[in-house]
Parts: structure tokens; C-alpha cells; sequence
């Protein structure tokens, strides 16, 4: 829920607070698990793509139940028209869609 909400804030503009939220879940990290999918949610409400990749990408590679609804999230909408997710895409045997 956290990471929703910080989605959420940075979609809306009050950024501050959204990387409060980032900062409390990089921090929580350490004592539990954080799906790095939160942690990319928050990132792409940011419009932050370079650390919305690196997130995914850890994602990936932890094998995130989430990332199968990666071409379909709205959240990542605005990443689909970059190679990156695209490859991303094809990595995890997901259809390649475009823009």
C-alpha cells in the first residue's frame, strides 16, 4: 500500500512526499522483504525512468509474480514506446507490445 500511495503522490505532483515513501521502503529493505515492483511503481509515478528500470530489472531477477502484468499495468504505461521495456518484455517471454 505504501507503494501504491507513492505512485499515487507522484502521479499527483507532491513529489516530496513520494520520495519520503521511497526512502521508508528503501530502508525497510533491510529488515524485510520489499518487492523491488514497489519500489519501481513509486519510480515510474516520478517519471523517474532510469531508476523505474533498475527496479524492474531487480524484479526480474527475483522473479516477480507482479511483472506479468507489466504490459498491461497503467502505471507503466509511459515505458512501453522505450526499448528498454521492451526487452525487458521479451527477457520474460511476455509479448512485446508498442505504444
Amino acid at each position: 500500500m505504501i507503494a501504491a500511495l507513492g505512485h499515487t503522490l507522484a502521479a499527483s505532483g507532491v513529489t516530496d512526499e513520494a520520495r519520503a515513501l521511497i526512502s521508508e521502503l528503501r530502508q525497510r529493505v533491510g529488515a524485510r522483504y520489499v518487492p523491488p515492483f514497489n519500489i519501481a511503481m513509486v519510480y515510474a509515478g516520478l517519471g523517474e525512468k532510469d531508476e523505474t528500470f533498475e527496479w524492474l530489472e531487480k524484479a526480474s531477477a527475483c522473479r516477480s509474480l507482479w511483472l506479468i502484468f507489466l504490459n498491461v499495468h497503467p502505471m507503466f504505461a509511459d515505458l512501453r514506446s522505450d526499448p528498454r521495456f521492451k526487452a525487458l518484455a521479451r527477457r520474460m517471454g511476455l509479448p512485446v507490445v508498442t505504444a
